[in-house]
């Protein structure tokens, strides 16, 4: 009898509109059910919660990092839970629910997208995207410029210039980069949105020169021995790397975790070594550290 071979697939079924919108009711009379009736979760307010949601975004950070589905479904819950729990805190108060949210969200995605949808479908129920036939007397003086993106570059350059009309957007091009970002996505964000408005390299490859230049300037303030004029010319390099990056497309915070995780896998396979070994790291010479290392990256390419 030939062997036969089962192959158990795993197929996700899509739910229906239906279904979410139910499963989203499900989960608000949830939460409504904690605050009420849960100790810890009546005494949360938007200060104590904060720490806890910082948390709770690099842990979906870290799951994406990963691609990790079953963790980030796991995580961005997490994070749908202080979404909601902060409209919830807005509703006690009397100042926005989770409705107003999603209202107010998707009417800028409508606003921002002149190219998918006409500015008079904001506030609309259903907005249906283009093509838009305006009314008679209706005037496209509001999206002039803006209706006809078609690559990805344009829609960017597109959004900055849209956020600046918003009543209640942004009134300087950088005014948008959160200042609690990290300083290495801030200084990715900065460079972005400047780029958006037209102040960019013309060549990418005219970046390179001032890498170079930025590092050589550190290295002069290095060889002074001058502490605080070494701190700035490192900043001003860094800069200049991530700018590079950014102009070859390369997203500098996904690089440098990568390398950190590589880091860490290479360096615990060295003190795994020195564990089974019984002799401690701080006893090891580097050269012994060096060869663990380098057969860390042989089995890494195997």
């Amino acid at each position: 009898m030939e062997n036969v071979y089962f192959c158990i697939v795993k197929i996700y079924v899509m739910h229906t509109k239906e279904e979410k919108m139910a499963a989203f009711g499900r989960y608000l009379d949830v939460l409504d059910a904690l605050r009420e009736n849960c100790p810890w979760d009546k005494k949360q307010t938007n200060e104590s919660l904060r720490p806890n949601t910082i948390e709770e975004t690099f842990e979906l950070a870290d799951a994406l990092m990963k691609d990790d589905k079953n963790e980030i479904c796991k995580e961005l819950g997490d994070v749908l839970l202080h979404i909601c729990f902060y409209a919830r805190i807005g509703e006690e108060q009397g100042d926005f629910d989770i409705v107003d949210v999603c209202n107010r969200s998707a009417d800028k995605l409508i606003f921002r997208h002149p190219h998918v949808y006409h500015p008079s479908q904001v506030g609309a129920e259903h907005p249906k995207p283009l093509p838009y036939v305006p009314e008679d007397g209706e005037s496209d003086a509001e999206t002039e410029g803006f209706s006809k993106a078609k690559t990805v570059n344009q829609v960017l350059e597109n959004w900055e210039q849209i956020k600046l009309k918003e009543k209640d957007g942004n009134k300087r091009v950088l005014s948008g980069v959160p200042n609690s970002l990290p300083s290495l996505i801030k200084a990715y964000r900065i460079q972005d949105k400047a780029r958006n408005v037209g102040f960019d390299w013309e060549d990418r490859q005219d970046v390179w020169k001032k890498v170079r230049e930025e590092l050589d300037e550190l290295e002069a303030e290095l060889q002074k021995d001058d502490r605080e004029k070494s701190t700035r010319e490192l900043g001003d390099f860094l800069f200049s790397v991530i700018n590079a990056a950014r102009l070859y497309k390369l997203n500098p915070d996904n690089a440098l975790e990568h390398t950190n995780q590589k880091f860490i896998r290479r360096f615990n396979y060295v003190e795994e070594h020195s564990i089974r070994s019984g002799k401690p790291l701080t006893e090891m010479t580097l050269q012994e550290m060096d060869e663990l290392w380098n057969e860390a990256k042989r089995q890494e390419r195997e």
